[in-house]
């Protein structure tokens, strides 16, 4: 569920992006609704309620959901202000690669690596296969950057559709990926013997 909160924003540009730019008033300002700049700020908007109302009724919010927020309010703040959408383009990116920045360096700070911080409470496995899990993780993202940038500034007419589901569907075959290889390492715990009459 709340990966698909964290989802809405995105879905909601995704669908005014492709609208046709259309002329509208509201309130005696007229402005044009769909395309690339009212998409923005949707996705601004969209975001700064979704993960406000996580914040109200959290009192927190993960890191990176904070990162996601503080990159839509910047990239999207620049995207409108400078009115150039190659600002946007460079979000996807840029976070993807501090996400990698960030697993990489719980290899060098802290007592554990940063994907055994998120998942060890619920799994139990040698640090070797938490260090191998992480290396992953880095070069997912790493991964994920590099080929959101190839797109944006390569296939211009595909790059939001990409940005959308490509990074979904990355993200998903990974996500399996990473099942496949967790259940050779995970072993049922021993039943409990019962007790000989």
């Amino acid at each position: 569920m709340k990966q698909f909160i964290d989802f809405i924003p995105l879905l909601l540009f995704f669908i005014v992006y492709k609208l046709d730019p259309r002329p509208m008033e509201v309130a005696g300002h007229s402005f044009e609704f769909g395309g690339i700049y009212s998409a923005t700020a949707v996705l601004i908007v969209s975001s700064l309620v979704v993960y406000g109302a996580l914040f109200l009724r959290q009192r927190t919010l993960e890191k990176g959901q904070w990162l996601t927020l503080i990159a839509c309010l910047v990239f999207g703040g620049l995207t409108l202000t400078f009115h150039s959408e190659t600002f946007l383009k460079w979000k996807a990116p840029v976070v993807n690669w501090l996400f990698a920045l960030a697993f990489a360096g719980s290899h060098f700070i802290g007592d554990r690596v940063l994907i055994k911080r998120i998942m060890g409470h619920a799994l139990t496995l040698p640090d070797a296969i938490w260090s191998r899990l992480n290396v992953a993780w880095v070069v997912f993202f790493v991964f994920c950057g590099a080929a959101n940038l190839f797109v944006a500034f390569t296939f211009q007419e595909f790059w939001v559709d990409f940005k959308v589901f490509g990074s979904l569907g990355m993200t998903v075959l990974f996500l399996v990926a990473q099942g496949v290889y967790l259940s050779r390492h995970l072993h049922d715990e021993p039943s409990p013997s019962k007790p000989k009459d």
